[in-house]
């Protein structure tokens, strides 16, 4: 995966060049991907519910893929909301009453969470016959007592009965086509399932079963779906065929308690495939896009579209015109001056229109692969060689490509963007191999999205302490980078602000830090070294700070009170609740201050010249520096014994908040003590470091897939390849991203006051008739339930 994406370009001298190249080529994939799964969609059948009852694999031994769409694991509470007030009808063998019974334990009571009954029946019909047929006509006659969902098969009894004769299989074919009206009428207004005969283990059979052979399975399937909708003209009236419990029976037969009957295990699979053939078109679960149809484009959806089209038309037509460079925009992490992300910059000098033409068309790439039935989404599965084989592989990758640094400071700039770039590439493995369900991997990701927020402190602590600048231009540029992009997909990909939790957060605390910083008195280096009064008032506002953060954690009712006044509560809440917000911003309070901390007594200590930060030479004395490293190794180990023993989650992120600082003061400590690490670092990490949040971000929707819960598939089949042709696109997207951010910045950003004000103005007017809308179309759409 990384070794695609940094082919892109490592050497500045023909970076910009080998980044574009290797974007025209992820726009030809791109294109030639669509096509292909267009294609494949209209004349080889692209409806997701045939998807998921047709075909599938296990991954590992019990999670069951279907192909190319999702399913979800329903609970019993949600199992009832989507059934209340239906009736399903199980009607055959011994095997559909087997069926039956898995799908009652999914539902675990006959009535839904609001009171509404849930009625399922089973009714035995072991063969197809006129009994059948009249039943099934009864229940059309009848709507009282119609079934809403009909799931039924039969086939063993008849082949037992007659002994798998051909005059058997042929009655079978006949007594099938008669029923085949009634089954048909029912569909019209109502679902039918009918179970394919799933193999038997041979044997495992008793004598008076041996003649129930898998080859007389296979001639009675093919006559069920030969003989079933073979005269449809409503494509409505259609009888669903379930054979996906066919493929998942092969694997687990042999361990059939009487060779008939399926064990336990395959049987929930089925009925968890029914449910979702059943409830997903109900109740859209965001893990289950198998037999969900697209929904309706929304109002700010379509507003975006007629912005990226109006920005195509202008700049086509050659209404722009060029603007003059301008100073590039700090960057949001560090709270340092960032170089450009390529060596040359020709986009500083084109116009505005193309920047958003660029990102229109990028914005149709994430619609289509997040929210259009174009490609395909897979469930993740973790193992451990999924996580652990790519981590190696990437810091083998990071290690060769080590290059001296300009500077031997610590945390210099090159150390910082290593740091973030090897931080979200975990991150990134983290999230595609579904390790957040092994605890001591999960804890160990904390620890790095701590160290994120850790690096906003210290960067934007040591911007203010150093230079003094608290101008509004420079707080604009930031909170512009930031939140460009999450903005620009809250409107395309219809989602709230707090979706995206990590921009919410880190936009949250720069503003915490601004205020800090520049309220009275505002305290710079150059004021302090005149008096050491002032170091005591900064030691007190983040006195202050801390005293804030203790108050606010320690205050959940305030806490939702204050977010939960509209307008706030639209930036902080997540389906309708602002939990989200509070864990996220509680698991990390103090990672900020943390950082802040270390900045003042790290540009305290360097003033007094009390670290050497020569090339080669250790930062402190050599008997400081080895006390120090083994407290830090002593640190490392300690934490990650302990997060080996936690038995859950939330009694880890209890203790999370005060034991991660000291884990990223170990790793900086290591990092920069020995005088030879602090002038090496990889140019590897770097360049990823220098568009980390672009990655973090896009990762939601073009790499990932269903909103993060899912793996997207560009390459059907091949799951190695297809991580590499998806990587590719998505780091190609995020750099083209992080360019167009830098460039709209420039002038949407002006550097003159009164210019800036105005935009302000019009941003804040828009913003809020946004609201207005998104609030209106929620009273509507709650008005209509």
């Amino acid at each position: 995966m990384a070794f695609l994406a940094y082919s892109l370009g490592k050497r500045e001298i023909n970076q910009y060049f080998s980044i574009k190249n290797a974007k025209l080529l992820s726009v030809a994939a791109v294109i030639l991907l669509t096509l292909f799964h267009t294609v494949s969609r209209y004349y080889g059948g692209g409806d997701t519910c045939e998807w998921l009852l047709s075909s599938g694999r296990y991954l590992g031994e019990t999670v069951w893929q279907p192909y190319g769409c999702m399913m979800h694991k329903y609970k019993n509470t949600e199992a009832k909301t989507c059934l209340a007030d239906k009736r399903v009808a199980f009607v055959g063998d011994s095997r559909i009453r087997q069926l039956f019974y898995s799908y009652i334990q999914i539902i675990d009571a006959a009535q839904s969470a609001d009171g509404r009954k849930v009625g399922l029946d089973f009714l035995w019909y072991a063969e197809v016959n006129n009994s059948l047929k009249e039943r099934l006509i009864s229940w059309r006659k009848d709507p009282s007592i119609k079934p809403d969902v009909v799931i039924i098969g039969a086939a063993t009894w008849s082949i037992k009965l007659h002994g798998g004769s051909s005059e058997a299989l042929q009655q079978y074919r006949a007594n099938l086509t008669a029923i085949s009206l009634p089954l048909e009428q029912l569909a019209e207004d109502g679902e039918v399932y009918w179970v394919l005969q799933d193999p038997v283990h041979e044997e495992g059979l008793s004598d008076n079963r041996k003649m129930i052979t898998n080859e007389q399975l296979e001639l009675y399937n093919k006559v069920v779906l030969s003989t079933l909708n073979s005269n449809k003209k409503n494509s409505k009236a259609r009888v669903r065929f379930l054979g996906a419990l066919r493929q998942a029976a092969m694997e687990a037969i042999a361990q059939s308690a009487d060779g008939l009957h399926l064990p336990e295990s395959t049987r929930n699979v089925a009925a968890m495939v029914l449910m979702n053939a059943v409830c997903n078109k109900v109740l859209r679960p965001t893990d289950g896009s198998c037999c969900q149809s697209l929904p309706a484009p929304s109002l700010l959806q379509k507003l975006m579209a007629c912005v990226f089209l109006g920005s195509a038309l202008c700049h086509v037509n050659k209404f722009n015109r060029p603007w003059k460079s301008r100073p590039t925009p700090p960057d949001v992490e560090s709270g340092e001056e960032k170089k450009p992300a390529t060596a040359a910059s020709p986009l500083n000098h084109k116009a505005p229109f193309q920047a958003l033409s660029k990102m229109g068309l990028i914005m149709v790439y994430f619609y289509l692969c997040d929210r259009a039935n174009v490609f395909m989404k897979e469930q993740k599965f973790y193992t451990h060689s999924t996580f652990f084989i790519p981590l190696i592989y990437m810091f083998v990758l990071g290690i060769f490509y080590s290059e001296n640094s300009k500077e031997t400071k610590l945390l210099n700039r090159e150390q910082t963007d290593e740091w973030k770039g090897w931080m979200q590439l975990v991150i990134l493995i983290y999230h595609i191999s579904g390790a957040s369900v092994f605890i001591p991997v999960y804890m160990h990701v904390r620890v790095l999205v701590a160290a994120y927020l850790f690096q906003t402190g210290y960067g934007h602590f040591s911007f203010f302490w150093l230079k003094g600048d608290f101008g509004l231009y420079r707080v604009c540029q930031v909170l512009f980078r930031l939140n460009f992009l999450v903005v620009v997909l809250c409107l395309v990909m219809d989602r709230p602000y707090q979706f995206y939790y990590f921009v919410p957060l880190v936009t949250f605390w720069f503003v915490v830090i601004y205020a800090t910083m520049a309220m009275w008195p505002q305290i710079r280096q150059k004021k302090a070294n005149g008096s050491g009064m002032w170091h005591v008032g900064i030691l007190g506002k983040l006195l202050g700070l801390l005293l804030f953060i203790c108050f606010f954690a320690y205050s959940q009712g305030l806490f939702e009170n204050i977010f939960s006044v509209w307008p706030i509560s639209k930036l902080f809440e997540l389906n309708g609740s602002i939990h989200e917000w509070w864990f996220r911003w509680k698991l990390d309070r103090f990672a900020i201050i943390h950082g802040m901390l270390f900045a003042f007594v790290y540009l305290v200590l360097q003033k007094c010249q009390g670290l050497s930060e020569e090339k080669g030479e250790p930062l402190f004395s050599t008997r400081i520096s080895n006390i120090l490293l083994l407290i830090s190794v002593v640190s490392f180990m300690t934490y990650s014994i302990w997060a080996s023993s936690c038995k859950n989650k939330t009694e880890c992120n209890e203790l999370h908040p005060y034991i991660s600082g000291l884990q990223i003061l170990a790793f900086i400590l290591i990092r920069n003590i020995p005088g030879y690490s602090r002038s090496l670092y990889s140019s590897f990490f770097a360049w990823f470091g220098k568009i980390s949040l672009e990655l973090f971000i896009c990762q939601y929707h073009i790499w990932l897939a269903a909103d993060t819960k899912g793996i997207l598939v560009l390459i059907p089949g091949n799951p190695s390849l297809n991580i590499i042709i998806s990587t590719f696109i998505f780091v190609c997207v995020a750099h083209e991203i992080s360019v167009i951010t830098n460039d709209l910045a420039q002038v949407a950003i002006p550097k003159d006051g009164g210019a800036l004000l105005r935009r302000l103005l019009v941003a804040g007017v828009f913003t809020l008739g946004l609201l207005l809308v998104s609030r209106s179309a929620e009273g509507i759409q709650g008005g209509g339930h």
